[in-house]
């Protein structure tokens, strides 16, 4: 079982290592156009902090070193997406975005952090921080199902791409599996239900991509404004 799951986890890793590089191409477009646009930087501050939570979960549980290998090279790349957003942000969100990851990037992972190295101890330790890395990863898929009301909304799979869906299936799928090999619950919670999203998304893009595209003067001028935002936090996991 050992060799199996260290395979599944290099499995999980490679995936979601195209799951974090998945906004790339947004900020290609950022960069291109020196603008952040209608883009918001909250979805990345969350990744980050969800994704140094998981690495010091990682470090800290023995065996776990696959975990903190993906979720380390995560905070790397949040935090290459959060300078390019401050650099290109007008000052209004910039600023924003600034005080957002003092406060949590900064402030919550170092209080968390130190907290639980000189207050906890053991294993008392390893199930605080992975009670919350599996909460924060929970709440953070709050965006697909934003995704899926609006497909439901407006009978389009425009707002919900594929290959996003299918990636959340696939990230969700091999790291419940990792977990189960494992026997590690707190990763388990939030992969399998990114796994049952993933699934419900690709049922419904089996069902509503038959519509057609609804023209843009049909859609909302809040949906336009919200439609890149739905698509940049993937499980354990982004675009």
């Amino acid at each position: 079982m050992v060799e199996l799951s260290f395979y599944i986890g290099v499995l999980g890793n490679i995936i979601s290592v195209f799951v974090f590089l998945a906004p790339v191409k947004t900020f290609f477009r950022i960069v291109k156009r020196r603008s952040t646009e209608e883009f918001e930087s909250l979805p990345y501050v969350c990744m980050l902090l969800n994704t140094s939570l998981w690495t010091y979960y990682g470090i800290i549980k023995s065996g776990e070193y696959l975990v903190a290998t993906v979720n380390g090279f995560g905070d790397v790349v949040e935090i290459i997406y959060l300078v390019l957003f401050l650099i290109y942000a007008p000052p209004k969100m910039r600023t924003r975005t600034a005080l957002l990851v003092g406060i949590l990037n900064v402030g919550f992972i170092a209080a968390a952090i130190v907290g639980a190295q000189l207050g906890l101890r053991g294993d008392t330790r390893t199930d605080v921080i992975g009670f919350m890395c599996a909460g924060l990863n929970t709440i953070s898929y709050g965006s697909p199902l934003a995704a899926m009301k609006t497909v439901i909304t407006t009978k389009s799979v425009e707002f919900m791409p594929f290959l996003l869906s299918f990636f959340l299936f696939l990230n969700g799928l091999v790291w419940t599996c990792y977990a189960l090999l494992v026997m590690d619950f707190f990763l388990v919670v939030p992969n399998g239900a990114g796994f049952l999203l993933g699934t419900a998304q690709l049922i419904l893009y089996a069902v509503y991509r038959r519509y057609d595209k609804p023209s843009r003067n049909r859609l909302s001028e809040g949906l336009e404004e919200a439609s890149p935002n739905e698509c940049l936090i993937a499980s354990s996991s982004s675009e």
